[in-house]
């Protein structure tokens, strides 16, 4: 399972725009918005410092938080974040309203196991295709990580979604194949056959 959930005080904003924004940010503030659950969305105000420091600590996309509202304590999970391009500060957070039965769609961080089992011990590579797996699960069910289990993998194996171990309720949003989430390759060969046949395009030109 994902972390434990946390708690963000909040401030509702009645001005919204550009200049209202621009402000907030000079505050030490950052504009959000809470949406979904059949309600009208509600603009918010959080504290930089605060959503900053839960983006750093990891799991931030896939763990549920508590919005108190003056008050009002709503459960959200966070959907997207906006970063300045520059100076590399948050921007803007929004925030899906959630309770027991919602269901979301969330990437899930892909690790491995075993690797010291398998032939990446005798030199093979491991090639990974999918970084994080998307998945359709319950709310309060968010896996943390899924684990892949390299045990006994050779040169040439690939490893599917169907060799993973699911926890109940979370299922693969692609269900119309089986797909590669790494692939064991061997070392070097396969970078000097890249150079070789690119060798003679670049000849030619």
């Amino acid at each position: 399972m994902s972390q434990e959930t946390y708690e963000l005080k909040a401030e509702a904003r009645e001005r919204v725009g550009k200049g209202s924004s621009r402000e907030l940010r000079r505050n030490g503030m950052i504009p959000a918005v809470i949406y979904g659950d059949k309600q009208a969305p509600l603009s918010i105000a959080l504290s930089t410092n605060e959503v900053t420091k839960r983006i750093h600590a990891g799991g931030f996309m896939t763990t549920i938080a508590t919005i108190d509202v003056g008050g009002q304590k709503i459960q959200v999970l966070p959907k997207d974040y906006q970063l300045d391009p520059v100076r590399d500060f948050t921007m803007h957070v929004d925030f899906l309203r959630v309770s027991g039965n919602t269901e979301v769609t969330v990437d899930v961080p892909v690790h491995f196991e075993n690797e010291d089992k398998s032939a990446i011990k005798q030199g093979g590579v491991l090639n990974v295709v999918r970084h994080t797996v998307e998945f359709i699960c319950p709310a309060n069910q968010i896996p943390e990580f899924i684990t892949v289990d390299l045990s006994g993998a050779k040169v040439g194996d690939s490893i599917h979604i169907s060799a993973v171990k699911l926890p109940k309720g979370v299922r693969p949003v692609i269900t119309d194949r089986d797909f590669t989430i790494a692939t064991i390759v061997a070392p070097a060969a396969g970078v000097e056959e890249e150079v070789t046949e690119e060798a003679p395009a670049s000849e030619a030109e």
